[in-house]
């Protein structure tokens, strides 16, 4: 009975110890999008819709952030980092519409050619993902042979 008592201690101060860990990464990320959007200031006022796409970027970010940290330790905390790269790379191609940019500026229609750096970016996030999936195999195989799944 003792050892049953003292397990659900251990285990809820891993969750809470979980549940901090992710909140704070979340809210350092946060704070970190809130300093360099002080430097985009004038961005917004020319790209018509950038800042509602950076601040949903953002918080879906932050939410794949604190959902890894709840998860960590698990074979959903890989399952979250693959989802996060994967939403990285969504994200980019969505709000880039393909790496070829058309901004109007007062009467001149500014065409920007992003695709080196999306292909960059993509390249970038498939390494995560590849990361990813093959932590979650080797997790796997560790908790297999150990005899745990």
């Amino acid at each position: 009975m003792v050892d049953e008592k003292n397990d659900f201690k251990t285990n809820l101060r891993k969750i809470v110890f979980r549940a901090l860990k992710g909140t704070i990464k979340g809210v350092l990320f946060y704070a970190l999008y809130l300093v360099l959007f002080r430097f985009l200031v004038p961005i917004p006022d020319i790209v018509p819709g950038f800042q509602q796409a950076i601040e949903t970027f953002v918080m879906i970010y932050v939410f794949l952030i604190i959902a890894d940290g709840l998860t960590s330790g698990t074979i959903f905390h890989h399952f979250f980092n693959a989802t996060r790269a994967l939403f990285v790379i969504g994200y980019l191609i969505f709000s880039l519409k393909g790496g070829i940019l058309g901004v109007p500026f007062q009467n001149v229609n500014l065409t920007v050619d992003l695709r080196l750096f999306l292909t960059i970016a993509i390249f970038l996030s498939f390494l995560g993902f590849a990361k990813s999936v093959l932590q979650a195999i080797n997790y796997l195989n560790e908790k297999s042979e150990r005899g745990g799944i």
